[in-house]
């Protein structure tokens, strides 16, 4: 994974207040910590962080330009307004060349599996370990020809070298069923459609 290089300002303010400030200026309020040192308040530009995120995904190793020189991160938690998508706030993790992190990868389902067969993805994000050099951008499964019946666990996932699963490998990723027929889908609209009216209750000025 490419290492992307963003400008990154001290900030003194804090609160809601200050953040919204930064926030209408264009940038993100972030907060870089780690490797025992204090946490360091800082403002992204929000072009150049969102930009990063959707070239290279949530597991973007940055090179923060800060004044006291270069720093790499990893964004650890990025907060995404729920209305309006615009991302509020980062946690950014102090990492080093040649260390190994944690972190989740997202899963691609590739592939058409035998015909009439339904695909079901119980699991669409996987824990790693692996240097922050490689992680990878995605994992893929295929499905190419599988059969109905088929269950792929993460432990069948395949990694890239020098990558280690964390996430249980017996958690199920993939369920491979069998499509419902027309007259399965028939059969549960009418039964859905079949409800028992209940009499309305009666007042006291029904009863004779």
């Amino acid at each position: 994974m490419a290492e992307v290089r963003i400008n990154a300002e001290p900030r003194t303010e804090f609160g809601k207040g200050a953040a919204r400030r930064v926030r209408r200026a264009g940038q993100i309020p972030a907060v870089l910590y780690g490797r025992g040192s204090e946490p360091v308040h800082l403002a992204l530009p929000a072009l150049d962080f969102a930009r990063a995120l959707r070239e290279n995904g949530r597991n973007a190793v940055l090179t923060l330009a800060l004044s006291s020189g270069p720093q790499l991160a990893l964004p650890k938690t990025v907060v995404t307004h729920p209305i309006r998508n615009y991302i509020e706030h980062v946690d950014l993790l102090v990492i080093k060349r040649g260390e190994k992190v944690v972190v989740e990868v997202s899963v691609h389902i590739v592939g058409d599996p035998v015909s009439g067969a339904l695909i079901t993805q119980e699991l669409d994000r996987l824990e790693v370990e692996a240097d922050v050099s490689s992680i990878p951008d995605s994992l893929e499964v295929s499905i190419e020809g599988v059969q109905i019946g088929t269950q792929i666990q993460a432990g069948q996932v395949r990694l890239p070298d020098g990558v280690e699963l964390r996430t249980d490998p017996e958690y199920l990723v993939v369920n491979v069923v069998a499509s419902p027929t027309a007259e399965a889908m028939e059969g549960d609209v009418d039964a859905e459609g079949a409800g028992v009216v209940e009499d309305a209750p009666q007042t006291s000025g029904d009863e004779s």
